[in-house]
């Protein structure tokens, strides 16, 4: 469906900071700024699709060259 766009490291990158924001979400319920926290979701998404919309629009990729 979408090019793969992210490379490894930016991929873990993604996923570990996804995580973390997300568990903020949880580990704070009772403040009020948690819902902002749910921002954790994209980068995780990002990660685990290894596609980022931005990068297909400004045609960056961080995926390793494919030698030929």
């Amino acid at each position: 469906m979408f090019a793969k766009n992210v490379g490894s490291v930016d991929r873990i990158l993604r996923i570990v900071v996804g995580l973390v924001v997300l568990s903020l979400f949880f580990i704070y319920p009772d403040a009020s700024w948690r819902y902002f926290t749910l921002i954790g979701i994209v980068p995780l998404l990002t990660g685990l699709l290894s596609t980022c919309p931005l990068y297909s629009i400004f045609g960056i990729s961080t995926c390793p060259m494919k030698k030929v």
